[in-house]
C-alpha cells in the first residue's frame, strides 16, 4: 500500500487557498490543482469559515498502530529465533503462536486472525510446509518416473481416428469405410 504524502497534499490545498484570494472560479482551481470540483467546493468553504489554518494538515490519516517501531523490531528478532527457542516443538510459525509472542514481548494482544497485518508489515508472508515422508528415497523416484512410468502412462492411439464423443469409436467426420448400408443403391428425392 502507498504512503500518502501529507505535506505534498498541503501545498496543493495551499495553492488552491492563493488561487480562491486571487478570485479564481471554484471550477478553474479544481481543474488547476488536479481535484474534483466537490473537493474544491469543500476547501473554499473550509478557507471562508477558518481560514488558511483550517487547511492546514491534520497529522496522520488513520488509527496509530499498536505497536511502536521498537517493539515491531524485537518481534521480528523473536521470530527470526524460531518457534523452538519459545519452547514450541516445531519449526512453525502459525497465527496464534505468533499472536502470544507478540503478548508475552510487547503486552500488546492480537487476535490470531489479524496477526497476518503484522507479518505483513515486516515482509513477511504465508509458507506452507511441504509434507513430505521421512522414508521418501530420491533416486528410487526419480529411477521409477525414467522406467517404470513411461510403460504405464496412456498414449493416444495413433491409427484409429479420434472421436468427439465418449460412447462412439469414431465420429463421423473421420474417414468413412467402403462399405455401404442396404439402402445404400435407392435415391431419397
Amino acid at each position: 500500500m502507498a504512503r500518502r504524502d501529507f505535506s505534498g497534499l498541503e501545498r496543493r490545498r495551499m495553492r488552491a487557498a492563493r488561487l480562491f484570494e486571487q478570485g479564481e472560479a471554484q471550477a478553474s482551481v479544481a481543474r488547476r490543482v488536479g481535484v474534483s470540483r466537490t473537493t474544491a467546493m469543500r476547501w473554499a468553504r473550509e478557507l471562508e469559515a477558518k481560514g488558511r489554518e483550517g487547511l492546514r494538515a491534520a497529522g496522520r490519516a488513520g488509527r496509530k498502530p499498536r505497536l511502536s517501531a521498537e517493539q515491531v523490531h524485537q518481534v521480528e528478532q523473536a521470530l527470526l529465533e524460531g518457534p523452538t527457542a519459545f519452547g514450541y516443538a516445531t519449526q512453525l510459525w502459525t497465527l496464534p503462536r505468533v499472536a502470544e509472542l507478540i503478548r508475552t514481548l510487547t503486552g500488546v494482544r492480537y487476535h490470531p486472525g489479524h496477526v497476518w497485518r503484522v507479518l505483513r508489515r515486516l515482509g513477511w508472508s504465508r509458507q506452507t510446509p511441504t509434507t513430505r515422508a521421512r522414508e521418501r528415497d530420491e533416486q528410487a523416484i526419480a529411477n521409477y518416473v525414467k522406467t517404470t512410468w513411461p510403460s504405464l502412462k496412456k498414449t493416444p492411439r495413433a491409427a484409429a481416428p479420434r472421436s468427439s464423443s465418449s460412447t462412439k469409436a469414431a465420429s463421423r467426420s473421420g474417414p468413412r469405410s467402403g462399405a455401404r448400408g442396404p439402402r445404400a443403391d435407392t435415391r431419397r428425392s
